[in-house]
């Protein structure tokens, strides 16, 4: 986890020096174990280093192999010894790097001790085997950018799932990049004018819905499993990968599915270990222990640096998430921390710099939980792991199978899956009539968005057709996996990713999630989904005598009440006016709307009606005072085009406040 930054300034000026390490310095609480700055004329790199795996103790960026190519890199590089053996193959040499040295050399020196390449040295190093192709061969997470100064190119690459983050502005005098999006706006030429369709669609669905852009008109997102490649004459962007969705895994014997399963899910573990100390955010069910039990045997000896932790509620609704997460951690011999979150009100204002969020879907009115659960993750070490998402990746409604199998003819393959039901005493699971019209698109969608948002940027925007676009179901994408697909090619996987990140949460804590691995995806995609994918089969088989069988068998199930409507009434959000919006909010929402907050029974339409107020959160607390303080007309009398709220405003503060 660090921190990354770059300056190119595309009309030949020399990068200013100050500015660039004003840019790094806002970034140490990413990165307080070294900070560093590289310029060459026109060209820019700033670093902020938080050392989180063994090999990172030789980092130091920004890094250089050979002076003419530098790298500065957010990364954690897996598979590395199928990595090193595919370069050696490719650069036709042995690879190390000489005990002590800077990373100037690379190649096996004759002697000298070496060591192994470092994971910057490796990103480097499968750069100049590959080129611009160099990302499709990389595994892990990562955000990085590479300045050739041979081809006076700039080359980033952003992780397949987007666990790492990278945003860029393309100014009229320079290209600016960051992990961190508060840091690109620090720069005097990244304008903060307010995306409009980025605030419409957090409005409409809590998340923007384009992948590639920012709620700051200036500022853009490297998609995930993107890379970006500018130079002066042209700047291109391109996807390195997509989820397989071919579906055609077929193994001899039924045992072998299981076999390996387990040593892609041991790999995805171990090569996100790394580090002395583990903190992980266990509950009571199966995937996050199973996580934790796959994480032991790597450890070994060392066991004892694995600590669980589990936010819990004891009074205010019912919840066993303390019984269970207790039980499992009583099994695997680790010592778990229950974190209740009874007592933390909605959007609490009398802290309001938890609430400086980079972007307005991070307000989670939730937040002040989650963030006491990551402060004691944080405390106790720099790594977290998570179990997200083994529901996603291992259940399949089993509907999307009858309905592929019948529409196909495939006869004896529909009797065999329907057999499979009932052979484990259970019956098949109704509905594929209901489940077919929604693959084909056809099922009835809710059609009207709500009516708080104010009519003429409803308008403005045509919001009523975006939110007609946005809520219809597409054709399904995938023979065997269309659910699955459909999530890890929405648009709301990605962005889920960035409340883990530092940029969000501002603690030198790196979350890794081992569910979320190229390798493991890539297999669970291609396997039969009855029945390694009913109700997370194959899991359950997979830790058959490493979890007790209360946890193995607990049924996936909701907690038994919704905590927010009981923060809602506790908290006393049934008026905006009760917190202080700000004039800009009344350019989106109209004012003496009945929001139905509280008393609001229904769970989906509650987070719907909460969205105002996040909107006033982050206005107020994100985006300085003379910004907010501008007649909220400036923009139409200044002539805004539709989709921008214009605002001259200036650079955000420096400082950081943690």
């Amino acid at each position: 986890m660090s921190g990354i930054v770059g300056i190119i300034n595309l009309n030949g000026a020399p990068v200013d020096r100050e500015l660039l390490g004003r840019m790094t310095d806002f970034m140490t609480f990413r990165g307080p174990d070294a900070q560093e700055i590289w310029i060459d004329g026109n060209v820019g790199f700033g670093h902020t280093m938080l050392r989180t795996t063994f090999e990172a103790e030789t980092e130091k960026q920004p890094l250089t192999l050979d002076g003419r190519v530098w790298l500065t890199a957010d990364a954690r590089i897996d598979g590395r010894a199928e990595l090193i053996a595919d370069l050696e193959a490719t650069l036709r040499r042995r690879l190390g790097v000489p005990v002590g040295s800077n990373g100037h050399a690379a190649a096996l020196g004759h002697g000298h001790e070496t060591r192994i390449p470092n994971d910057a040295e490796l990103i480097l190093l499968a750069y100049e085997a590959w080129g611009e192709d160099c990302a499709k061969h990389l595994i892990g997470d990562f955000a990085f950018a590479i300045w050739d100064s041979r081809d006076r190119k700039l080359f980033c690459a952003r992780d397949h799932f987007g666990v790492k983050q990278f945003y860029y502005a393309r100014t009229q005098n320079s290209l600016v990049f960051s992990n961190t999006l508060n840091c690109a706006r620090l720069h005097q030429d990244v304008s903060s004018e307010l995306n409009e369709i980025a605030i419409g669609d957090y409005l409409l669905f809590g998340i923007n819905q384009d992948l590639t852009s920012t709620t700051f008109t200036n500022i853009q997102r490297l998609a995930q499993a993107s890379s970006l490649a500018s130079s002066h004459r042209e700047q291109r962007i391109r996807r390195f990968w997509t989820p397989p969705a071919d579906g055609n895994i077929r193994l001899p014997k039924f045992g072998d599915y299981v076999e390996q399963f387990r040593h892609l899910f041991s790999l995805a573990v171990g090569d996100r270990l790394r580090t002395p100390r583990i903190s992980i955010s266990m509950s009571g069910g199966l995937d996050s222990p199973s996580v934790a039990a796959m994480a032991l045997p790597h450890l070994g000896q060392h066991a004892n640096a694995l600590h669980g932790f589990v936010v819990v509620y004891d009074r205010l609704i019912p919840d066993r998430e303390r019984h269970f997460s207790a039980l499992a951690a009583e099994a695997l011999k680790i010592p778990v921390t229950h974190i209740p979150a009874d007592d933390f009100l909605l959007y609490e204002a009398e802290k309001p710099d938890d609430l400086k969020q980079p972007e307005p879907f991070l307000m989670n009115p939730t937040a002040a939980q989650y963030n006491k659960l990551l402060c004691a993750m944080a405390n106790f070490s720099r790594v977290a792991l998570s179990g997200y998402d083994g529901d996603a990746l291992m259940t399949e409604p089993p509907n999307s199978t009858f309905a592929m199998e019948a529409k196909s003819l495939m006869l004896n393959e529909l009797i065999a899956d329907l057999s499979w039901f009932f052979h484990r005493g259970r019956l098949p699971p109704i509905g594929v009539r209901t489940l077919f019209k929604r693959m084909i698109g056809s099922h009835p969608r809710k059609s009207y968005p709500p009516d708080w948002i104010e009519q003429s940027f409803r308008r403005r925007l045509n919001l009523q057709d975006r939110w007609r676009e946005f809520t219809s179901e597409s054709p399904k994408a995938h023979p065997t996996r269309p659910y699955a697909f459909r999530l890890l090619t929405s648009t709301s996987w990605a962005p889920l990713f960035e409340g883990y990140d530092p940029g969000s949460h501002k603690l030198q804590l790196e979350v890794r999630h081992p569910m979320i691995d190229v390798r493991l995806v890539k297999f669970l995609l291609g396997i039969p989904s009855i029945p390694w994918c009913v109700d997370k089969e194959i899991l359950r088989v997979a830790m058959a005598g490493k979890l007790p069988e209360v946890i193995l068998n607990r049924p996936k199930t909701p907690l038994a009440g919704n905590p927010a409507l009981h923060l809602v009434e506790e908290s006393s959000v049934e008026s905006i006016d009760n917190f202080e919006p700000v004039p800009l909010l009344g350019e989106f929402v109209r004012r003496g709307s009945d929001y139905q907050v509280a008393g609001q029974k229904d769970q989906g339409k509650l987070w719907e009606n909460l969205r105002p107020f996040g909107l006033n959160h982050w206005l107020k607390y994100s985006l300085p005072n003379s910004f907010l303080n501008e007649d909220a007309n400036d923009a139409k009398n200044n002539g805004a085009q539709p989709g921008a709220t214009t605002r001259n405003q200036e650079a955000i503060p420096s400082a950081h406040v943690n």
